[in-house]
């Protein structure tokens, strides 16, 4: 295999495309504490460490559980492909992946600030749980969430390096964008784990589908997004933001809706779109919208600056 095919099958394995759920959040983090706290636009350094602090944090946290669900996978049909039980990359790989991975997480924490160095080894706690929670319990899909759910704190705590006592309207406003995040990948997982439900009931894993039945888990997944669409409201007002994003509040509502609209047939395909189509258009509207919020001020003053220009 060429190198460039095996690069290929890396990304493969640790879903390289999925990255785009939460890495906005990331930069959303970083984008709102430079400009709300300090007044200026990121620097290409922070956002080069977040970024590769974010994929270290996650190809790790991806390889260990492929690695832990490697024997359950082998007995899906959904899953039976995949890199690891198809046989085409080894165990050995595998853990090579995770300690790179997990070293260039833990060097570019150091290269930020102490805080994030400080607080990186939680992130590495909750990502060894993830893939053994569900063989217990239902809340996985809530630690799913708080996996992702650190996004936007690390690009926040990246630019600042400090958390206030007692917290200002900001550091609240984050943690409840957090929160927001957590219920939004609840959400969604709880729609993804419905192709699963006979599988995850036959070989004991909880997803909440398995538990409590397919209507069930799609009336939690829409409580757990109305839960998230109130925390993204919250957070709007704490950090006083602006009509620009308060229309991007809006289209995010619509995709809900429509995401939970699609998935009430029983079309597989359907169900991917609301999975990978609808939940990467919601993290990056987000993104878009709030940075064209934040940076309005700024917009405006080039385009004056550029007609005056052209006027002279």
């Amino acid at each position: 295999m060429t190198p460039l095919k095996k690069l290929a099958l890396y990304c493969d394995f640790v879903v390289l495309k999925h990255t785009v759920f939460a890495i906005p959040f990331a930069y959303l983090g970083v984008v709102l504490a430079s400009i709300l706290l300090l007044g200026e636009l990121p620097g290409l350094r922070v956002l080069f460490l977040v970024t590769t602090a974010f994929f270290g944090a996650r190809s790790g946290a991806m390889s260990l559980n492929n690695l832990v669900d490697a024997d359950i996978d082998k007995k899906n049909k959904r899953t039976t492909m995949r890199p690891l039980p198809a046989g085409l990359i080894s165990k050995g790989e595998v853990y090579s992946i995770i300690a790179i991975s997990y070293l260039v997480f833990f060097l570019s924490a150091y290269m930020l600030n102490g805080l994030c160095l400080l607080l990186s080894p939680i992130i590495l706690i909750t990502s060894f749980v993830y893939p053994y929670v569900k063989r217990f319990s239902s809340t996985a899909h809530l630690v799913l969430g708080l996996n992702l759910g650190y996004a936007p704190l690390g690009g926040w705590l990246a630019v600042t390096g400090v958390l206030h006592f007692p917290p200002t309207n900001f550091d609240i406003g984050m943690f409840v964008l957090v929160i927001a995040v957590i219920f939004w990948v609840a959400g969604f997982d709880v729609i993804y784990s419905l192709s699963d439900v006979e599988f995850d009931r036959k070989f004991a894993l909880h997803s909440i589908p398995a538990c409590f039945g397919t209507d069930a888990a799609l009336k939690l997944s829409g409580l757990f997004h109305v839960l998230m669409y109130l925390c993204l409201v919250l957070f709007y007002r704490l950090l006083e933001l602006g009509i620009v994003f308060f229309v991007g509040l809006l289209a995010i509502g619509a995709l809900i809706i429509y995401e939970h609209h699609i998935v009430k047939s029983d079309n597989p395909d359907k169900m991917r779109v609301a999975f990978l189509n609808v939940n990467a258009a919601v993290s990056i509207s987000l993104l878009l919208f709030a940075v064209i919020d934040v940076l309005g001020s700024h917009i405006i003053l080039l385009v004056k600056l550029a007609a005056a220009l052209f006027h002279v």
